[in-house]
């Protein structure tokens, strides 16, 4: 098992910003150390003008694939597992993220945004995930605040896990977490 508190889990309403809050506590931990080595991947919207029409799944070294989709329509894409309107591309997120969650030992971070319904149709995922935890690197990932009352199983694991400790983010909190999750995080990594 994973020593307490090595597990940093980011939740609030869609849009209060938790892609926002990760990406900034990482820019602040590269800032301070240049040369730590970060795994993982962020999601981010994909938009057609003012409409949200997808979204996609980012490396932290920058490769891009689709996660999910209101616009395509392919033979294919009509086998997709949906969330609300849409389409979610697991072979696509697959290929991104998978390799990104391959637990090396030089390592001194996993970053993971998010663990969520979309993301959780890949069978290989949340094994993958656990498997970040128990290798005992520090995670930061960001997870959905539950809807009528219930979290996703796999959620409800990270939650309950003996070393998460989880940040609900609201608008007036954002600043304060950032800081707070930047400070616990150089503690860890500084005596790692």
């Amino acid at each position: 098992m994973a020593a307490p508190g090595k597990c940093f889990l980011v939740s609030g309403p869609p849009g209060v910003g938790k892609t926002t809050l990760i990406v900034r506590v990482l820019e602040s931990l590269k800032q301070s150390n240049p040369s730590l080595k970060v795994q993982g991947f962020y999601t981010r919207e994909v938009r057609e003008g003012a409409e949200r029409v997808g979204f996609e799944v980012v490396t932290l070294d920058g490769r891009k694939g689709l996660l999910s989709s209101t616009k395509i329509s392919s033979p294919e894409s009509h086998k997709w597992p949906t969330v609300g309107r849409y389409r979610v591309d697991v072979a696509s997120f697959e290929s991104i993220a998978l390799p990104e969650l391959q637990v090396k030992e030089d390592t001194d971070l996993f970053v993971i945004d998010e663990v969520g319904k979309m993301e959780l149709f890949s069978s290989s995922f949340f094994p993958a995930v656990l498997r970040v935890i128990e290798s005992n690197i520090p995670l930061l990932a960001s997870v959905p605040i539950p809807k009528s009352g219930r979290d996703i199983p796999g959620v409800a694991r990270l939650k309950n896990h003996p070393g998460a400790t989880l940040y609900t983010l609201n608008t007036s909190s954002r600043d304060a977490m950032k800081e707070q999750i930047y400070s616990h995080l150089m503690d860890l990594l500084q005596n790692h």
